[in-house]
């Protein structure tokens, strides 16, 4: 990865594996356009025992994120798994510690865009996805969801809303992302991407 060129941030958080793929899938999304490119990051499970710490390198998957990973961003794809219709705690958590970047107005005109998988069809995708949005837009970012342009919203018999892309993994998490959910997350990626060049140039213009 060049340090000149901007990149996605994709960040996630997932337990049984489908939201990691999810975020591969929009990160393989973002790769597509061209000057701008993807940086997988995740981020470590809390526990409520005093005593438990993770090792600072995960044992699969990408590497936990920090804030100079959100901080040079040139936009931000926020992954979760659905817990009661809410953003999973480990992500919130690694949120609610970047009031220093609010303050400094780090991520103000930088798109952003969220996804999500649940155990059932009807498991609170929509809600999560909502959830998700908010400390965002307190950051100052853009959101960008998912237009009806992409037909696979309206084919869709799983996952998939014009909120973010959403994935049904089944009882067992065992149900791998299909065609029309990773199609979505892909167009999801691009057309962050796409917004993230112009904004990035806007930014670049304001500065100058």
């Amino acid at each position: 990865m060049s340090h000149d060129t901007p990149y996605i941030l994709v960040l996630y958080y997932s337990r049984s594996g489908a939201t990691r793929e999810m975020a591969r899938q929009v990160a393989a999304g973002v790769e597509r356009v061209a000057g701008i490119e993807a940086r997988l990051r995740t981020v470590p499970a809390v526990s409520p025992t005093c005593e438990a710490v993770e090792s600072e390198i995960p044992e699969e998957g990408a590497i936990y994120a920090d804030h100079d990973d959100l901080r040079h961003c040139a936009g931000l794809a926020l992954g979760s798994p659905t817990r009661f219709g809410n953003i999973a705690a480990p992500l919130k958590y690694f949120l609610d510690t970047t009031s220093g970047l609010w303050m400094n107005g780090a991520l103000i005109d930088k798109p952003a865009t969220c996804f999500t998988s649940s155990s059932s069809l009807h498991g609170g995708q929509e809600s999560t996805l909502l959830t998700m949005l908010v400390p965002l837009l307190h950051h100052g970012m853009v959101y960008a969801g998912i237009p009806y342009s992409e037909t696979e919203l309206i084919e869709t018999r799983s996952g998939g809303t014009p909120y973010g892309a959403s994935h049904v993994a089944g009882a067992r998490a065992d149900r791998s992302v299909d065609e029309h959910e990773r199609a979505l997350c892909v167009a999801q990626g691009q057309r962050l991407a796409r917004l993230s060049l112009a904004l990035h140039a806007m930014r670049a213009e304001k500065r100058t």
